[in-house]
């Protein structure tokens, strides 16, 4: 028989790679110490250590699996961009300690717009030497410090600070402390975790943009250099606007949405975003009708989850209103049959290409059904992947045709002989109410939050299949949208300042299922992580025409049509 006995711990522990590579070192030493002995595709900021995202300061005190974390992974970008916000924050507090810095909203080619209250816009030279110092602190490497505190002491201290968007987002604070970086003697919460000093914050640039600024950072894509910047008069304008908007409605924080809900002025904002909403659809239908002897073809796009569907129907409303009776063209009708369809890098067919559409067909029918020519439509069979035959149809003249989908502004989807004839729209959440100055609500977390309770409800999916599925459509969003969102007409915010109050009590439940050590876990554990801000709402507030009912289930447009084959 074996015999058991104590003995001491040993010295030394492992950590086992994915790959399957081990390292061993002191008992206690730091997570990013041990991975610092292999070479990694982009640099290294945080790990995974047995199913659970932590710091590179974490320390190892048994065996542990552990996945490195790096600026090429979603979870490593919002740790860099995260940590670069802080010391951007940090600098500029010394440097105009009478103003104050909001962090508005995120940019396609990577970067945070910027906005400075308090004083005049920064000009070219003084962004310059913002710039230099914060380059400076970069080269100082100064530690990223880690501690938690009882919530009261950190309420006071930002109450001391006059930073009272934070002490009104604390106030609804369960837990009963609070976790905070300090970077030179000043503190803060950034909602996650941070790189262990400045030398990791290598590459960024500050750029001018509209009345604020840019501060640019490298995408996970190309995580070792920063991405060309573009111009996006169009979707500033539109972020602008409804963050004006907020302002004016004294909600333009979480804590203030919460403080209104809790005083019972709910309904209140519910009706008033709805009312934002209904105006700005009869404004865009206006501009349709003043010109709808050149607005045969109205192009709606947007990323995933935008709302696309409802806004067309309640654009087809307010149409009907001004008497324009549109018609829906569907453009998954013209796939190209699935052996016909390209396939991706992943070697399957990719049905978000545009290439996946047959154009001729489609400028054909486009053309004919203008001119007031009859057509018989194609019907898509989904599951055999075939193209079958619709119904033959007739439009009279000047009736418009709406086209919805996600290459609506890709110049190359209808011919050029009807680019004059067509009238786009872009469609997204915009969001621009911030949990506080300087921790955004994410854009992509709203989308992907409305997704995951409107995939459990309609096709019966988990979180965790959405969540597995969402990097893809990312992809292709990056991909096929977001580079032709300037080609917009107009701009429509499709963002509630409540949704996420009534998200929270549907999504929750649905996150919570998923498995512990399963790939989407971390994501799941963040986006609750995230809902905790929030104080839900009543869902009976929700109108039944609300965009948000797309998700929330009950929407009285979903079954709605207007036009008939007789």
């Amino acid at each position: 028989m074996k015999e058991f006995n104590l003995v001491s711990p040993r010295l030394e522990v492992e950590i086992h790679l994915p790959d399957g590579r081990v390292l061993s070192g002191p008992r206690g030493a730091a997570v990013g110490d041990f991975l610092s002995a292999i070479p990694h595709d982009s640099q290294l900021v945080g790990a995974v250590i047995n199913g659970d995202l932590r710091e590179l300061t974490f320390p190892v005190g048994m065996d542990s699996r552990v996945t490195p974390v790096t600026m090429s992974t979603p979870d490593g970008t919002r740790i860099y961009r995260r940590s670069l916000t802080f010391l951007l924050e940090m600098v500029f507090a010394d440097m105009y300690p009478l103003a104050t810095l909001f962090i508005d909203h995120s940019v396609a080619t990577g970067g945070f717009y910027c906005e400075v209250k308090g004083r005049e816009p920064l000009s070219v030279s003084e962004l310059g030497v913002l710039k230099v110092l914060m380059r400076k602190f970069v080269k100082d490497d100064l530690p990223f410090a880690r501690k938690e505190v009882p919530l009261k002491e950190a309420m006071d201290y930002f109450l001391a600070r006059g930073e009272e968007d934070k002490v009104q987002l604390l106030k609804y604070r369960k837990k009963n402390y609070l976790t905070l970086y300090s970077l030179n003697e000043r503190m803060d919460y950034h909602h996650g975790y941070m790189v262990p000093s400045t030398k990791y914050l290598q590459w960024f640039d500050l750029v001018p943009a509209g009345d604020g600024f840019t501060l640019l950072y490298p995408s996970r894509r190309n995580p070792n250099e920063l991405s060309p910047t573009s111009e996006y008069p169009k979707l500033l304008a539109t972020f602008l606007q409804y963050g004006d908007w907020l302002e004016k409605l004294g909600i333009s924080n979480v804590g203030a949405l919460n403080n209104a809900i809790e005083s019972g002025h709910g309904d209140e904002i519910v009706l008033v975003s709805e009312a934002f909403h209904e105006q700005r659809l009869a404004q865009i239908s206006r501009q349709i009708a003043d010109r709808i002897d050149r607005s045969h073809v109205i192009l709606v796009a947007g990323p995933s989850s935008a709302g696309k569907t409802t806004f067309s129907r309640r654009l087809t409303v307010q149409l009907l209103a001004l008497g324009i009776s549109p018609f829906p063209l569907e453009l998954d009708n013209y796939f190209l049959s699935r052996n016909e369809t390209p396939l991706g890098e992943d070697g399957k067919p990719d049905f978000e290409a545009l290439e996946a559409l047959d154009l001729a067909l489609l400028a054909d029918h486009l053309q004919k059904l203008i001119h007031g020519d009859e057509v018989q439509l194609p019907r898509y069979n989904f599951k055999t992947g075939q193209r079958e035959a619709g119904e033959v149809i007739r439009l009279a003249r000047g009736q418009p045709i709406i086209l919805e989908g996600i290459h609506g502004l890709d110049p190359r989807l209808i011919p050029k002989s009807l680019s004059g004839e067509a009238f786009r729209i872009y469609i997204s959440p915009l969001t621009q109410l911030n949990l506080d100055r300087h921790n955004r609500v994410s854009t992509t977390d709203t989308r992907l939050l409305r997704r995951i309770v409107r995939d459990a409800r309609e096709r019966g999916y988990t979180a965790t299949q959405t969540i597995s599925r969402w990097e893809s459509v990312r992809r292709g969003e990056a991909k096929y949208i977001f580079p032709n969102q300037e080609n917009a007409d107009v701009m429509f915010n499709s963002a509630l300042v409540y949704e996420m109050a009534a998200l929270k009590p549907l999504a929750e439940p649905l996150l919570r299922q998923v498995q512990f050590g399963a790939p989407e876990y971390i994501e799941a554990k963040r986006l609750l992580a995230f809902l905790e801000w929030f104080v839900p709402l009543d869902l009976n507030l929700v109108p039944e025409t609300s965009l948000l009912r797309e998700f929330l289930g009950g929407s009285i447009l979903k079954d709605f049509t207007v036009w008939k084959n007789k």
